[in-house]
């Protein structure tokens, strides 16, 4: 039975497909020389006072639907920033989460803090993409990556200056995930294929990580309770989307759950 991760890799395929056919990897690559530098991502949470925050920008999900009605990502990057989140991660994918790379474009025009591009990568054009609009940092995903994909994929986005965030679900990965030359390890507490979410999953793969590793637990976060258990557990930092986009403050919301409030 076909899931929703299967889905939006057939979808990725399609898009890169076309994307290569109406702008040549060739032209973006002409564009990288005049890229300004950007913050590190890997530095802004390794250096964070307390966990590390990385607050998601994101209209809606495969799940949950519409989670903010009015959606201005300029409004809400400003929001992130002087509330002083560590990093902000943009979703770029259009069909199943309503987002685009013009998002990752208006945000790094906005604000100076590191920014993810949040997107389902299986090729390297997408790191350009991701490069040229703005990006610090770009996600991995081990489920989506298989074989020897996931390593090269890391190595040519540290070529490039992306620092590689690498996320799984499932422990089976893990000794490919470790392997791959990222110094950042994400947590999914989401299964993508059914999309049902749980913190356990950090605490149970976290004690299986090196230290060496900075690990940021992702998805579900909702109460300072949650992040605790978390920190205690030895995560470095937090993905958190869901919880800021329903917020009507999210400076509030991010006191709250660093417990400041």
């Amino acid at each position: 039975m076909e899931t929703i991760l299967d889905k939006i890799v057939a979808r990725k395929k399609e898009e890169v497909f076309l994307g290569r056919k109406n702008i040549p990897e060739s032209d973006l690559l002409k564009r990288l020389g005049n890229m300004p530098p950007t913050s590190s991502f890997y530095n802004a949470l390794a250096n964070a006072r307390g966990i590390g925050v990385i607050a998601e920008i994101k209209k809606a999900s495969p799940s949950a639907g519409v989670l903010r009605e009015s959606f201005c990502p300029a409004t809400i990057a400003k929001e992130y920033e002087s509330s002083g989140v560590d990093c902000i991660s943009v979703l770029t994918d259009e069909h199943f989460f309503q987002g685009s790379l013009k998002d990752l474009q208006i945000v790094s025009d906005t604000v100076k803090t590191p920014l993810l591009r949040k997107e389902f990568v299986i090729d390297y054009y997408q790191l350009l993409e991701a490069k040229i609009h703005g990006a610090s940092a770009i996600l991995f995903i081990a489920e989506v990556l298989l074989g020897d994909d996931l390593k090269h994929l890391v190595g040519e986005a540290i070529k490039l200056g992306l620092e590689p965030l690498v996320e799984l679900y499932d422990a089976c990965h893990l000794s490919r995930v470790l392997d791959s030359g990222t110094r950042l390890v994400g947590i999914n507490n989401r299964d993508l294929r059914t999309f049902v979410t749980s913190l356990d999953h950090t605490l149970d793969l976290l004690p299986k990580i090196p230290k060496s590793f900075l690990v940021v637990s992702e998805s579900g976060i909702q109460t300072n309770k949650d992040v605790e258990k978390l920190k205690s557990a030895g995560a470095k930092a937090i993905l958190v989307g869901e919880t800021f986009m329903r917020s009507g403050n999210i400076t509030s919301t991010l006191k709250t759950l660093k417990g400041l409030d």
